[in-house]
């Protein structure tokens, strides 16, 4: 069986932050004392100049600056990057192009720059509007840079704006994660990404702790608090961690969830490619150090790995990313999007079912409310699959 492959998006990573969080397991690194922004640049265009045969002749739908902090490079750097890009690959018309931006970097000017060399979309890394919560998460912004860094972007002409923010902080309560939620809806964003504070592997936070973090019952009743303000305000969920007012969904994070296709580029990248012909994945990424990506971008050494996911590992690869939508999916999707039938997941379903997880209406299936509350475990069953 020949399949189609699905939508294509570009990832592209800048590994360079002013410090690093303590919570952060992002592949971000302290910024030396002069960026090699210039080295940088041409490292992209050379990564993906060797990546390109993966995707001879196929639509790019979305690009997303990740990072680390990508608004550390100015815009024309951003520009150049953009402009190898488009002239390597296609780019859909008016196709999504978001840039992470943290607001201790915002300058007044720099946001007419990202606007002019294709950048139609930011992601401002706010966390918090609580200066005390701020300072124990490590951040360089206070919540007046928050505040006038988005303002900066709405007066230089950006109206598509998502805004990070996290809850179940050190000492927060639930009374001040709301006001983070309402100083947030104040700024009218078009998306707000709402997401537990957790304690990922090989962070400072991990290796130390902080004190006064809520127990999991009264992070619980953040999120559901906060979901109804949102909703309130016009923000529906769309994903675990996701709200958008109508049509303002992230593009390129859909097509991760929908198990689409991305190419990486950039130290620590990942991407993950189908093949139309056979139905196989592969997934690569690229080395984590900046110094050696550098050096290694234009041969094989930028590869850190390639890993084809076997078929059986497929349904528990797809349902990672499909099970964290609200609209679940489709078993039909299922099928075009991993080669395989929907025999396969039948009894992973049926139980996912029997619990309370799942619920079914033809072809469609999406996670009850209870099943949104237990994704992990959920996701879980598809390992046997």
């Amino acid at each position: 069986m020949s399949l189609r492959p699905p939508p294509l998006s570009l990832y592209i990573h800048i590994p360079w932050c002013v410090r690093k969080c303590p919570y952060c397991d992002f592949n971000s690194h302290q910024q030396p004392d002069a960026l090699p922004i210039a080295e940088y640049v041409d490292a992209l265009v050379a990564d993906l100049d060797q990546d390109l045969p993966l995707v001879w002749g196929r639509t790019v739908h979305s690009v997303f600056f990740g990072g680390g902090t990508p608004s550390l490079f100015p815009p024309e750097a951003i520009n150049q990057i953009l402009a190898a890009a488009s002239s390597r690959l296609r780019f859909a018309p008016g196709a999504e192009i978001t840039m992470e931006c943290n607001p201790g970097t915002a300058e007044h000017g720099r946001f007419e720059g990202y606007l002019a060399a294709g950048v139609n979309r930011l992601s401002f890394g706010i966390q918090s509007f609580d200066d005390g919560c701020l300072q124990r998460l490590g951040r360089i912004h206070d919540s007046a840079e928050a505040e006038a860094a988005v303002k900066l972007a709405q007066d230089a002409g950006y109206e598509n704006i998502n805004l990070d923010l996290m809850y179940a902080l050190p000492d927060q309560s639930l009374a001040m994660a709301l006001h983070d939620v309402e100083r947030a809806i104040a700024l009218s964003p078009t998306h707000l990404s709402h997401y537990q504070l957790t304690l990922e592997p090989n962070t400072a936070f991990a290796a130390k702790p902080p004190t006064g973090i809520p127990l999991e019952d009264d992070a619980w009743d953040m999120q559901e608090r906060c979901i109804e303000r949102m909703a309130d305000a016009g923000y529906a969920q769309y994903e675990v961690s996701a709200y958008a007012r109508e049509s303002r969904q992230c593009a390129h994070n859909l097509n991760y969830w929908r198990f689409g296709d991305y190419l990486g580029i950039g130290a620590g990248a990942h991407g993950k490619i189908s093949s139309g012909a056979d139905g196989s994945v592969l997934r690569r990424w690229k080395v984590k150090n900046p110094r050696e990506y550098l050096a290694q971008a234009a041969g094989a050494g930028r590869i850190g790995g390639d890993d084809p996911i076997p078929p059986s590992q497929l349904p528990f690869d797809y349902m990672l990313n499909a099970l964290r939508l609200v609209e679940g999916f489709s078993l039909g999707d299922f099928e075009s999007r991993t080669g395989l039938g929907r025999d396969v997941i039948r009894g992973e379903l049926d139980h996912a079912k029997l619990m309370g997880w799942l619920q079914q209406t033809g072809d469609r299936v999406l996670p009850t409310e209870l099943g949104r509350r237990f994704t992990n475990d959920v996701i879980s069953l598809f390992l046997a699959a």
